[in-house]
Parts: structure tokens; sequence; C-alpha cells
């Protein structure tokens, strides 16, 4: 058996569009995902032979789950405590496939551009939230 050590690096540009403001940036939440709620091909891309990572698309409008404190994407008709806007993910997250959780960066304060949230963002079906986010 023949085991060679392999040594990678990579480097990664933040594509957020719908930033639409640096204000809020220096003010992001430590938070932590429940993996098992997000949608692969919707909200995070499947490892691939260069990625052996999934990767969680930043710009994803999220909500908190009541019962574990943990946060998933936010829907107007969870009743989970989901159906309350928390912020949305400030950046990719690259996590294992199969763990169940992943830390990650809330930008609860600032300016969106809602045409340019991954997967859209009608801010009139937002009813509960616990934000300072100012949409445009």
């Amino acid at each position: 058996m023949d085991l060679q050590p392999i040594t990678y690096s990579e480097s990664a540009t933040a594509d957020r569009p719908w930033l639409a403001s640096r204000h809020g940036l220096d003010t992001p939440l430590t938070i932590t995902l429940d993996t098992a709620l997000f949608t692969q091909g919707t909200h995070y891309t499947p490892p691939t032979l260069g990625q052996p990572r999934n990767v969680m698309t930043a710009g994803i409008p999220l909500g908190r789950v009541t019962a574990t404190g943990l946060y998933g994407p936010w829907d107007a008709a969870a009743t989970d405590g989901r159906a309350t806007f928390t912020g949305v993910l400030l950046a990719d997250v690259p996590f294992a496939p199969g763990s169940g959780r992943a830390g990650a960066a809330l930008l609860w304060h600032g300016v969106i551009a809602t045409a340019h949230i991954p997967g859209g963002l009608d801010p009139t079906a937002i009813t509960a939230s616990t934000t300072q986010i100012h949409f445009i």
C-alpha cells in the first residue's frame, strides 16, 4: 500500500450581488445551521470531484427553529419558528456531507437588494422579523 500525503489550498471570492451596502457587515451574528432543513440544489451545491464538501449559498433568507435554536431556511408557513425572518446567510458555508450542523454568519442588520437573493425574496411576505434589514 502506497500512502501519499495530499496537500491542497483553495481560495474564493465572495459573490454577494444581493448585498446593497456594506452597512451591517461589522455586526454579523455567529449562528449554527441545521443542515437537514436545507435542500440540495436549492440551498447548497453537492460535492464534486474537485470540491469534497457541500456549499451553502450566501444570501439565503433564514429563520430560527424555536425548539433547537438552530437556523434553517426562512419559510412564512413554517410552524417551528422559521416563519419569523431573522436575516440572511452572510457568506457561503462549506459543510461535510452527512453533517447535521454547520457554523455560519447571519446578516441581521443592513441593506439587501431583494431581486438578487438566491431563489428570490418578497419582503411583503415577511410578517414577523427580528431584524433591522432594509429591503430595496
